[in-house]
């Protein structure tokens, strides 16, 4: 199994290049982070909608079937499993719903005074018709013996699971489409205003840059320990739960060592060379120029956030 091509979530895709790679990166740091703020205190309808503007921008990009095909189904999936776990667990309200008017159990029982010293039959209160409601207004909406489904135990799981698909889709769609080269590029110049208070901005996006480098570095690794140890076809029932364990320890400490050498190595490239410092050694990986569509893009977070203010409130 090939773990660099068939992990589903967080791999950029180089090609085809689409509409949405062109886009500069700042721009789409703005519409992510105005997707994973948008939701906050914001009507279920506002959140519903999110998703679906999500799935129509991965059609309109153009993308291959192949390559967002597991990543929606994944993320669906889990956000529905997700939807229906809430909406049955209990909504947390522990408020008694008593009726207004009296059961037929509790209705008063007439008794008339004694005569000639003969206790008379008590006579029953006449039984108390329910009155008609103006609506039909249900806070609960279903009680059938352990499933109760409440309108805000409904509410509660499409908070849960809008929230949890647009916090992972988005992100996702968005390492897709964007080098992390042009990633952290795009974070520096955001940031660059606040090196005025001495803040290391360009030694913790090198740091970034380097981390998400050494992504597939680690995917390889892992790969190629799991194919050794199917090579060598252990007999697992024999080695038993301690002989597993030793040999899992074992590789995790060749995952480690490994690890270790490859960040040596790419310290002693970087060494050699002439590397000192962030800041007198800077690599330009991506050349930043506002194009038509950036400035497009750039109008459509204002015109996002007055359509949040304006039908999303609750």
């Amino acid at each position: 199994m090939d773990l660099l091509r068939s992990l589903p979530i967080g791999l950029y895709l180089e090609q085809p290049v689409t509409w949405l790679h062109r886009i500069d990166s700042r721009v789409k740091l703005g519409w992510l982070l105005s997707f994973l703020l948008t939701p906050i205190a914001a009507n279920p309808a506002w959140r519903l909608s999110i998703v679906v503007w999500l799935l129509l921008l991965t059609l309109l990009t153009l993308l291959p079937f192949r390559v967002w095909r597991q990543q929606v189904g994944l993320v669906l999936l889990f956000s529905l499993l997700l939807f229906l776990i809430t909406m049955l667990a209990p909504d947390g309200l522990k408020v008694p719903n008593q009726p207004r008017l009296p059961t037929s159990d509790q209705v008063p029982v007439l008794a008339l005074p004694a005569a000639n010293g003969v206790s008379p039959t008590p006579t029953p209160a006449p039984k108390i018709q329910p009155l008609p409601q103006p609506t039909n207004y249900r806070y609960v909406l279903v009680d059938r013996g352990p499933i109760r489904i409440t309108r805000r135990s409904i509410e509660l799981a499409i908070r849960v699971a809008t929230l949890m698909f647009t916090l992972i889709y988005s992100t996702n769609l968005y390492l897709l489409t964007t080098a992390p080269e042009e990633i952290t590029a795009g974070i520096e110049n955001l940031l660059h205003p606040l090196r005025r208070f001495n803040l290391p901005i360009t030694e913790t996006v090198l740091t970034l840059t380097l981390s998400l480098r050494f992504i597939p570095l680690v995917l390889e690794e892992v790969q190629n320990l799991v194919r050794s140890v199917r090579t060598r076809a252990i007999n697992w029932k024999k080695l038993g739960f301690q002989g597993g364990l030793q040999v899992w320890a074992t590789v995790a400490e060749r995952l480690v060592d490994n690890l270790l050498v490859r960040a040596e190595q790419i310290a002693g490239a970087m060494q050699v060379r002439g590397f000192t410092s962030a800041d007198r050694h800077q690599v330009r990986w991506h050349q930043f120029q506002f194009q038509l569509w950036d400035w497009v893009a750039l109008f459509g977070i204002g015109l996002f956030w007055v359509a949040r203010f304006v039908w999303g409130s609750n």
